[in-house]
């Protein structure tokens, strides 16, 4: 669900920092970037899968085949306790997106405007990405 909402959010940011760079085929550069995201979120999910398993203590043997698909798996049923439990659940959950994001923006920075790699350049054309989606839910009067 979260990497929904992000990979949305990551659309609208690099079809905006294609047009304001003059990209050409912007619309292929949304796409492949989507299909980016997608594919390292799928990525990162199995891994996470596998992680859980490992530090849970679960048996990841031959006849152990886990699926994106089986929710009730997905479960953390006794894993993982205590503060360092809820930080790992949250770090599990939350990194397929963020690492999504920082793959996109390294090939948004690299290939689309074609700066020079800094924090800036890196997260630029966020807040005008949220200016303009605030801006979109005012009615004119």
């Amino acid at each position: 669900m979260i990497g929904g909402m992000v990979m949305i959010l990551v659309a609208v940011w690099i079809y905006q920092s294609a047009v304001k760079a003059n990209a050409g085929n912007v619309l292929y550069w949304v796409a492949g970037c989507a299909a980016v995201f997608l594919v390292s979120q799928i990525l990162l999910i199995n891994l996470n899968f596998y992680l859980s398993d490992w530090f849970s203590g679960d048996d990841v043997g031959g006849n152990y085949e886990r699926d994106i698909t089986e929710i009730g798996d997905r479960k953390n049923m006794g894993g993982f306790q205590g503060i360092s439990g809820r930080f790992m659940s949250t770090f599990l959950e939350l990194m397929p997106p963020v690492v999504g994001f920082l793959i996109v923006a390294v090939i948004r920075v690299k290939f689309i405007t074609k700066e020079s790699f800094s924090a800036a350049s890196l997260f630029g054309g966020l807040k005008d990405m949220f200016v303009a989606i605030k801006q979109s839910f005012k009615s004119p009067q």
